[in-house]
This record gives C-alpha cells, structure tokens and sequence, in this order.
C-alpha cells in the first residue's frame, strides 16, 4: 500500500513538473517590458496572433507567420520571418555587410543569437555561422 501511495505521490509531482514548462498562452502585456519595446519598434504593422510563455522563456507567432523569441529578460533570441526578410536594424551591421557583399542576392529571413555568436539563415536556405563580434565562421548549404 505504500508502495502505490508512494508512486501515485511521484507520479503526480513529475506531471505537475512536466506543467510548469509547457507553452502557458499570456498577452503581450505579461511579456518583459524590453520584449513590448522590440515588437512595437520592429513588428507594430503585424497583428500578434499568440505569445506564449514557456518556463521562463517566451515565444509572439503572427498571423503572417513571423515568430519572435525572447529569453527571460526580454531580449530577443530569434527572429523567424520565414520567406520575408527580419527588420534589417535588428542585424549587426557586420552580418548585414557580409550578407549584402557575399550574397547581393539574397536577403536574410531568419536570425538567432546565444552566447557563442549568431545563426542567419538566408531565403535561398542557406545557414551561415557568425562569431559574437559578427565575424563569419561558417556557411552551411
């Protein structure tokens, strides 16, 4: 008996833990005042359709697909605009001269940031790696 009660209890407190980090639906408002500040600079013309809190992180899908990530402090960890080009003023100027001199093309549609540096992928799918600094590391086809 026990034994049920004591696997019942661990059962209930691994669901309970598994809850805390699934997509919880918020406004934009509940979003960290740095994430408000972003989209209404970068994304004011496009209408927010979700935004999402996962742990302590946070995820805005628009009706025209883009989707923005924000880390728990509000600043921005990716950018998806998918076949539309991301605000050019959110690229450092170091990518965007890269990608405009390499690729005159090509424009990039989504971009993300961590501590190692920065992930661009162009509209022709092509990712390309850069340093912190904006320094190119790598193109992956």
């Amino acid at each position: 008996m026990k034994r049920t009660l004591v696997l019942f209890l661990c059962s209930i407190a691994l669901t309970l833990s598994a809850c805390n980090h699934e997509n919880i639906p918020i406004t934009k408002n509940d979003l960290p005042q740095s994430a408000q500040q972003f989209l209404n600079r970068y994304f004011s013309t496009c209408t927010i359709y979700q935004v999402l809190r996962d742990g302590h992180e946070y995820e805005v899908k628009f009706t025209n697909g883009f989707e923005v990530d924000f880390d728990k402090n509000g600043d921005w960890k990716e950018v998806d605009c998918h076949i539309s080009a991301v605000p050019s003023a959110i690229v450092p100027m170091t990518i965007a001269n890269y990608v405009s001199t390499n690729f005159p093309q090509n424009y990039i549609v989504k971009i993300s940031v961590d501590h190692h540096g920065y992930d661009v992928e162009l509209n022709n799918d092509m990712d390309l790696e850069f340093d912190k600094n904006g320094k190119f590391l790598r193109r992956d086809d």
